[in-house]
């Protein structure tokens, strides 16, 4: 008999799939397909062998989640990696995508955004994370039974996003509204608001600023640079493909907190936080090249979202202290601020 490549007791990342029922604001019942990324061990077990189900590895008390939001028409696959670097870190991470028609005869996979919550006589009166309350439950069933029951710490949740998963993250990160969530953060994300919605040009929609909070992108970012006509901004000579980020930063926070953060990565650009890239959807198209390796960009990124995370997650001192010297390192970040 051939005996197993990996030996029992080997720690990895395994994953668990799931269809989440959802609800929409139309009440027409759907579901939307997540993957849960949870640090698991390898005892060599014949249900292991004949499932491939691993138990959980064991880790000190309860593990915090993270649930990232896709932007639209990016397959949560492009964020695996990242999800893969939080299970390693001891947090459990879900990714999920859901297609679904937000707007008259467009199909699209999606975050999950209720477009009316965000019109001017509604916004900041209810959530416009359509899927977010729906994952959150899944998380409280996993929690239940199968491998990761009894092992998730449902008031310790890490809400992040993309592109306009990011966007929907900042908008919606509300403990009030969705309980556990204790921090945010988004890259390639703003809180600009379309014309389309009935707001003034260059209208900056202010944010919940009741979390700690990291907003990231890339000096390079083209896709922000060419979406300046949804803001009313289109007159610019030269679009600034940071300035949202920076207002919504500087502006959209309203308090001095001490505990959010801008981070813009030098030579990143809108889609450097996927991989591996799918320039068959979204819009890479508009996108400006990349001045570093993206290899090195994603390192980065992961740095910043582990230390963020451990520092609000896990009350880590020493991650605090990295990511503050992290912020500083003008070799990798272009432009940093904390308030």
């Amino acid at each position: 008999m051939s005996q197993s490549q990996t030996p029992p007791g080997s720690p990895m990342v395994r994953a668990l799939f799931r269809a989440v029922p959802v609800t929409p604001a139309d009440g027409r019942a759907q579901s939307l397909s997540a993957k849960v990324y949870y640090p698991a061990v390898y005892t060599g077990s014949d249900l292991e062998n004949n499932t491939g189900s691993l138990p959980m590895a064991p880790v000190p008390g309860r593990c915090p989640l993270a649930i990232l939001m896709p932007g639209i028409n990016v397959s949560p696959e492009a964020y695996a990696w990242l999800a893969i670097e939080l299970a390693r870190a001891g947090i459990v991470c879900l990714t999920y995508g859901w297609v679904l028609e937000e707007m008259p005869g467009m199909m699209a996979l999606s975050p999950g955004l209720d477009i009316e919550a965000l019109k001017p006589s509604v916004y900041g009166q209810r959530p416009s994370a359509t899927a977010l309350a729906a994952v959150i439950d899944e998380l409280a069933r996993l929690n239940e039974a199968g491998p990761l029951a009894g092992r998730l710490d449902l008031d310790r949740i890490l809400l992040g996003g993309h592109s306009a998963g990011g966007s929907v993250a900042l908008f919606n990160a509300r403990p009030d509204w969705f309980p556990g969530l204790r921090a945010v953060f988004a890259y390639g994300a703003h809180s600009k608001a379309s014309t389309m919605l009935g707001y003034p040009a260059d209208t900056l929609l202010p944010l919940p600023d009741v979390l700690p909070t990291l907003i990231m992108g890339g000096s390079e970012d083209g896709v922000i640079a060419a979406s300046v006509f949804r803001y009313g901004d289109d007159g610019q000579q030269q679009p600034d493909p940071v300035g949202p980020l920076r207002r919504s930063f500087a502006e959209g926070l309203g308090g001095e907190r001490g505990d959010c953060h801008l981070a813009i990565l030098r030579g990143a650009n809108h889609f450097s936080l996927c991989w591996p890239q799918d320039s068959s959807t979204g819009r890479p198209f508009l996108d400006w090249p990349e001045t570093r390796e993206n290899p090195v960009i994603r390192g980065d990124v992961a740095a910043l979202v582990l230390d963020f995370a451990r520092t609000w997650l896990c009350d880590d001192g020493r991650a605090r202290t990295r990511l503050r010297g992290a912020l500083e390192d003008d070799q990798r970040i272009s432009e940093a601020a904390t308030r």
